[in-house]
């Protein structure tokens, strides 16, 4: 008779044959009862409604969204497909946000479809579908696939979409705009649809973003063809954004946009930059004395158990993972290992600042090394694999318990060189600061080592204004997440920003105390 493990092996061998091609999303009829059952009960599977089921993790506890949130719109893809064939679309409003690169998950979805009964689909973690009952199709050139889902085409969908789109989903609309181009294909629809209200309102638009060109070339077309035009800019504000380059992608213009509209927030609300210190030796060794309780704060945010003793024993040396096999398996000591050797170049790259290097491109230069110190003491003891230090990531990666999905790991290469340029020519440090921490965590280019890596970046920013280096203390975990995720889900740059000109605050305070004191800094 088979033992418990070798009938869960059968089980998953079963479920390893149908991930064979990527997917996440299975029918419950793929799997026998047996199996179904077997691998729910160990962790493997999760139900979603009846009849389907995702993949999970054995690690994912209970009320974790991300296996979840890995798998919506794959799952929003399948159970359409299943449903419905081919005839049906998702809403102008989402096709929008996904054409602008918005990764956020959300929580409702409307797919329009002939087959539609008008009804909601409730899902996990309080998402769900609306199934539109529509009367008739659009015309196939009006429709896109992208990744499996059917979506109106980008020109399509900026005729459809409501006036109110611009001014709740502001930076998504002008993202997409940006994304034009040519307008022959948008004028056609234009004048075969007679949508001389929306040429008004799409022109403003235009104008409202810098590209004057195409908005009076719609007004002009649209006369000549007999239409009384009459303009006007959606947006509650006047936003100016020139993007004259056609090769930059949207994930680089999505970028651009979050940058140029949150710039003058964070500038409000953060103190006055003091200016680089007269005195850098000063500077660096009080860099030098705040490392523990640094290393302490970064890690202990990140999950890891660690101690003013294993933090000490790290910068020591005293980790010998060939003789200690303790060493060996202690995964706290291997980040604390790996976060004393990554401080020691973070710690140069300071340095170079205070000297007057532009901070961008210091950090552009030297982020990648940081990284691979952040996880090669993993790799030498084979805890992750050597390939794991090659550079940013190759595959999808999503945040624990946050509905901001990172860009595609395709995008991320577009995304790190238009980041990097916006840092390097970025003159106000406290932008650099803020909007460089957020980004940096938005774009998620690695696997593991993004939070730590955006605290590094924010505090060489932090020197170019000579803010003194900021610690992220542990006990404001969940205010840091939550203004985090209030910037990444809403576009809300505010509280986050509002949050580190706090902490900023305070650490300008205990670093006139050391300087006066020379007592080191507070304990752990």
């Amino acid at each position: 008779m088979a033992t418990p493990n070798e009938k869960l092996a059968a089980s998953l061998a079963k479920l390893q044959a149908l991930q064979n091609d990527g997917r996440r999303v299975f029918r419950s009829s793929e799997l026998t009862r047996t199996h179904r059952e077997r691998l729910l009960a160990n962790g493997f599977l999760r139900d979603v409604i009846k009849g389907w089921l995702i993949s999970s993790s054995t690690s994912a506890r209970e009320g974790d969204t991300t296996p979840w949130y890995a798998a919506f719109w794959e799952f929003c893809t399948s159970y359409c497909q299943y449903r419905f064939g081919d005839i049906w679309h998702l809403s102008p409003e989402h096709s929008i946000l996904i054409h602008a690169e918005n990764t956020v998950i959300p929580q409702q979805v409307i797919i329009y479809t002939p087959k539609g009964t008008n009804n909601t689909i409730n899902l996990p973690f309080d998402t769900s579908f609306y199934d539109f009952k529509e009367k008739r199709m659009p015309h196939s050139r009006d429709i896109a696939i992208r990744n499996g889902l059917r979506l109106y085409k980008l020109e399509a969908a900026l005729i459809k979409i409501s006036e109110n789109f611009y001014t709740r989903n502001p930076l998504d609309a002008q993202t997409a705009l940006s994304q034009i181009n040519d307008e022959t294909e948008l004028l056609r629809r234009l004048l075969e649809g007679g949508h001389s209200v929306v040429a008004g309102r799409i022109a403003g638009a235009f104008r409202a973003i810098g590209r004057s060109g195409i908005a009076d070339e719609i007004l002009n077309v649209l006369t000549a063809a007999g239409y009384y035009v009459r303009e006007s800019n959606p947006f509650e504000q006047d936003y100016r954004l020139e993007i004259s380059d056609s090769s930059i992608s949207p994930i680089v213009k999505r970028v651009q946009v979050f940058w140029s509209s949150m710039r003058e927030v964070v500038i409000d609300n953060f103190p006055k930059s003091p200016g680089l210190p007269e005195k850098s030796k000063d500077y660096m060794r009080l860099v030098d004395e705040i490392y523990q309780h640094d290393a302490y704060h970064s890690l202990s945010i990140e999950g890891y158990n660690v101690t003013p003793e294993l933090i000490q024993k790290a910068a020591a040396g005293n980790w010998s993972p060939e003789n200690n096999k303790e060493d060996r398996k202690d995964l706290d000591a291997l980040a604390a290992r790996g976060y004393w050797q990554a401080f020691q170049l973070v710690k140069k790259a300071v340095a170079d600042v205070l000297d007057g290097e532009n901070p961008g491109e210091v950090v552009n230069s030297a982020h990648r090394i940081w990284h691979r110190e952040l996880f090669q003491p993993y790799v030498r003891v084979g805890v992750i694999p050597a390939s794991s230090l090659a550079g940013y990531r190759n595959t999808a990666v999503f945040i624990r318990g946050s509905r901001h999905a990172p860009p595609r790991w395709e995008g991320v290469r577009d995304a790190m060189p238009g980041f990097f340029t916006l840092l390097e020519q970025e003159p106000e440090p406290c932008v650099k600061a803020v909007l460089g921490h957020w980004l940096f965590g938005c774009i998620h280019p690695y696997m593991d080592g993004n939070g730590r890596m955006a605290r590094f970046l924010m505090n060489t920013m932090l020197a170019s204004g000579g803010y003194p280096w900021t610690v992220i203390r542990v006990e404001n975990r969940d205010e840091y997440l939550r203004a985090l995720e209030n910037a990444s889900i809403d576009l809300n740059i505010k509280p986050f920003t509002e949050f580190i000109a706090r902490q900023v605050e305070w650490s300008m305070k205990q670093a006139s105390k050391r300087l006066i004191n020379n007592n080191g800094p507070a304990g752990i």
